[in-house]
Order: structure tokens, then sequence, then C-alpha cells
């Protein structure tokens, strides 16, 4: 995915619903911070764009973007690329995210704009999901010196997992960070 394709999901995502803040929590969340032609293949190559919204308590903003933005839907099939309407409380986060978010606001996203994850957090999150294109994404950023393993380290502290995970995710940045 390309920056400009991120645009025009949030721009249409705020059209569907008539919300101007539109959240990306996704992989795509990253091209709010970093250009697209630093990322590595990693971190563009999913064609969905993660989209939620600040006040949705019954998630019927993010429905109704599945159903006019979403995956299969005519957007989709014209453009390559799609929305994918989800909750706030999709993705786990570490402690101040909302504090760290990446406004994304272009004549292209107007009349809306996007708040992207910072990267460190974005990792911290893919990493709680653990699948394995997760980890071949934050595998990839932290190669590309794109991110911090260091920071990663801090923000896995502040994210409120069990204990098991929280092992898990310690485990995996500790091979990034320098032998104690």
């Amino acid at each position: 995915m390309r920056r400009e394709q991120l645009e025009h999901v949030l721009r249409s995502a705020c059209q569907v619903v008539g919300d101007p803040d539109v959240l990306v929590i996704g992989s795509q969340s990253v091209l709010g911070s970093i250009p697209e032609s630093r990322l590595p293949l990693e971190a563009t190559a999913s064609m969905e764009v993660d989209v939620a919204f600040f006040n949705d308590p019954n998630d019927r903003k993010a429905d109704q973007v599945d159903g006019a933005i979403g995956e299969f839907s005519p957007f989709h099939e014209m453009n390559g690329y799609y929305a994918q309407g989800v909750s706030v409380s999709t993705a786990v986060l570490p402690e101040g995210w909302r504090d760290r978010l990446v406004l994304v606001e272009s004549q292209s996203t107007q009349p809306g704009r996007g708040y992207t994850l910072e990267p460190h957090d974005c990792v911290v999150s893919k990493l709680v999901a653990a699948r394995e294109k997760d980890h071949a994404f934050a595998d990839a950023l932290i190669r590309a010196g794109l991110v911090d393993p260091a920071t990663v380290a801090e923000r896995i502290e502040m994210v409120d997992v069990h204990p098991l995970v929280l092992k898990r995710l310690r485990d995996w940045i500790a091979r990034y960070l320098p032998a104690t």
C-alpha cells in the first residue's frame, strides 16, 4: 500500500460514516509516520486498512465501513485495496498510545483526517497479536532501522496482558537488544 491509497481510504471512511476522525490501528498505520520509500515490503504488503472511530460504542460505524468500502466491495474491486472496520479495542496497545498518535491530514483526506499509531506502538500491538505476518512486520521494521528495539522493549512493559504473553513479548524483543 502507498500513502496516497491510505489517504483515499481515510477520505472514503469519513464520507461513509460522517465522522471526520478516523483511527488506523493496523500495519498500514506506519504510512502516517514513515515515507513509503523507506518502508520494507513486509510493512506495505497489506491491501487492508484497519480503521476505527473514537466514538463508535456499538461498532455501527465500523460495520458501515465494512459494507461500503470493505473486502469484496465495489470499492475493493475498483481500487485493489479496502478498509476493514474494527473497534478501537481490537488492538492491544501500550499505555499512553493516544498521546502519541500521528495526524494524517491533507487535501486527499478531506473532509476527514486520520490518526495513525506511532510506529513503536504499532509494532507492540502486532507482537501481541503474534501471527507470523505480524512477526515478519516487526522484524522488517527493526532490521530497517525504522523502529528502535529498546523503545519497543519499553512499550512492551506498558501493555496490560497476561504474564505469559508479557514473557513471550520480552523474549521476542530480547534478541534485538544488546546483551546485558
